[in-house]
């Protein structure tokens, strides 16, 4: 494993959000699905999650997620990814979203 400066770690945004609209994604490769999120004062991003296994649209509005915010947008297919939606395979490499188990302000950077 390679280590980092603590320089570099202060560089990645890794802020929390919450889920304002899910929607399918039928296009992708993978399944997944399409996510609106309300990151505060760094406005309402988009991103696409292979999340499909674990989550229904209907549970994941009004989850506070963790995502990285200063990567660069990303064309995948016809949809424009905005930010990187973090998470960690399970046993069986289904992912589970990184969220914050209480309520903080939309934008708070993870520290």
């Amino acid at each position: 494993m390679e280590e980092i400066t603590w320089s570099d770690f202060e560089k990645v945004e890794l802020r929390v959000g919450t889920i304002i609209e899910v929607n399918d994604f039928p296009e992708a490769r993978k399944p997944a699905c399409k996510l609106k999120v309300d990151f505060g004062e760094f406005g309402i991003k988009t991103s696409s999650a292979q999340i499909t296994k674990l989550y229904a649209a209907d549970n994941l509005l009004g989850t506070q997620i963790v995502g990285v915010v200063n990567f660069p947008k990303k064309q995948i297919g016809k949809f424009m990814s905005e930010f990187l939606v973090t998470g960690f395979a399970d046993e069986n490499g289904n992912i589970v979203l990184t969220t914050v188990n209480q309520k903080v302000p939309n934008g708070s950077k993870m520290i």
